[in-house]
């Protein structure tokens, strides 16, 4: 078996019990059915499923958006501390590590929240705790009076030295897309140096995190052509990738989107890349072209999944195919508020 020794019953049993998880997922033919639901529908089907715990507690709190919004977000973050309870050893290594992301998540949102003088409650609401800050350490950051001692509260933590360096410029100018862009920098590196610290199974999982990086760059591509920004662009890309940031630089500088594409495509080895990339030759929206690429991920993911059946794999595709119905579910909660029509927000969903 790839990843783990042959003997290892906590290791099959852990990925087995992922792959009867990732079964229980909505099926896309129940996304369908909700693109012609009231909101008001839709909210009464989540009770219906694995959600009804989260949404019957909240149900006398909340209405509404906001039932929706905070049940997912309560429900993702008790699956993913579960499933980090659930498996062993090196499993829980790895695991815990790519659960940082949500560290940096709900701390962006915390300092972005401060800055825009939101209320505690608000904050709240959107917060995931599913990293390394639980939710006693994020209520704690919560109470902080400004995004300095937001800042200052996290000293300890890997990404503190970041966030003292960024900070004050991203309190300058307003924005703190520099700040966040430096800490997933900062993220994918620390990824790196697990996989390649010699644990058992970390060659597997660092070919994941390459994979995860590949897509990232070639997206965040596209935003800044969408977004008409050609100047140097070689900070905003992350490395350990199949591409070099020189080689995103380049890219970047070609400005008719079929010769883009092209370039791209001569520098892409994965078929179902290549595929998508085609498909999307034709496409203008940027979620449209988001949307296509995350799906190469995940089919991707799944594909490496059933090679290394016994490895990180079937852990991190369960985790992020629950982020994306997340996302989905909540895509879908907000379209209806904003009255938007089904075949519209269908654009919006991973499915």
């Amino acid at each position: 078996m790839a990843g783990v020794s042959s003997g290892s019953a906590q290791y099959i049993y852990a990925c087995t019990r992922m792959r009867v998880r990732k079964s229980l997922l909505i099926p896309r033919e129940d996304y369908l059915r909700m693109l012609n639901m009231s909101l008001p529908e839709i909210t009464r089907f989540i009770g219906e499923t694995a959600y009804r715990s989260e949404i019957d507690e909240l149900g006398t709190s909340f209405t509404g958006i906001n039932l929706v919004e905070v049940a997912l977000s309560w429900n993702l973050a008790k699956e993913y501390q579960s499933i980090l309870e659930l498996v062993p050893g090196d499993l829980k290594h790895f695991t815990a590590s790519y659960l940082r992301r949500w560290d940096i998540q709900n701390v962006v949102t915390i300092l972005r929240g401060k800055m825009q003088k939101m209320s505690a409650g608000k904050i709240k609401e959107v917060l995931v705790p599913a990293g390394r800050l639980d939710r006693v350490a994020l209520d704690r950051l919560v109470a902080e009076e400004s995004p300095e001692r937001v800042a200052e509260a996290l000293k300890g933590e890997q990404f503190y030295p970041i966030i003292e360096r960024e900070l004050p410029g991203a309190i300058e100018a307003g924005s703190f897309a520099h700040l966040e862009n430096e800490l997933y920098r900062g993220y994918y590196a620390r990824l790196i140096a697990d996989a390649k610290e010699g644990v058992k199974g970390g060659d597997i999982f660092l070919k994941y995190i390459q994979l995860e990086i590949d897509i990232r760059n070639i997206q965040n591509l596209f935003r800044l052509r969408a977004g008409h920004i050609h100047e140097d662009i070689r900070e905003l890309m992350i490395s350990g990738g199949s591409f070099t940031v020189d080689e995103l630089q380049r890219l970047s500088g070609i400005e008719n989107q079929d010769e883009f594409i092209d370039s791209l495509k001569r520098s892409v080895k994965m078929l179902p890349l290549l595929n998508a990339l085609e498909d999307i030759r034709g496409k203008t929206a940027l979620h449209a072209i988001e949307v296509a690429l995350t799906r190469v991920q995940l089919e991707q993911m799944e594909r490496m999944s059933k090679r290394y059946a016994f490895s990180i794999l079937p852990v991190i595709v369960y985790l992020e195919e629950k982020k994306y119905e997340v996302a989905n579910l909540r895509a879908l909660a907000r379209g209806k508020e904003a009255g938007l029509p089904g075949e519209r927000l269908q654009g919006y969903l991973v499915m």
